[in-house]
């Protein structure tokens, strides 16, 4: 069964930032790799982060990264952000308002 993919609005305007053909390489390896298989790792692409860090799993896509979460019940991914490399870290350590309501981690 494929997953549905949403992005959440702070996604979309991180889409707005890239060159149209980095664009449409980042819409279609989203769909590629998310659509029926996100939580698979491989080598280069797909990663999970480490216990504890939201959101759990990271595309890459050359120098952009791909931050997501998957509702494995409800057949869900969830793209949170849409960052260059550089911007990383930073994003990652960001606020914490990324966290789904009512997780108390």
């Amino acid at each position: 069964m494929a997953f549905r993919i949403e992005l959440v609005d702070a996604a979309k305007a991180d889409l707005r930032r890239p060159r149209g053909v980095d664009r449409a390489k980042v819409l279609d390896r989203i769909e590629a790799h998310l659509r029926h298989r996100p939580t698979v790792q491989s080598r280069s692409r797909i990663k999970q982060l480490r216990p504890g860090t939201y959101p759990p799993y990271r595309l890459r896509v050359e120098d952009i990264r791909v931050y997501y979460d998957v509702d494995e019940i409800r057949h869900l991914v969830v793209v949170l952000g849409i960052v260059p490399k550089s911007e990383s870290a930073a994003w990652l350590a960001g606020p914490s308002a990324r966290r789904p309501k009512g997780d108390n981690q």
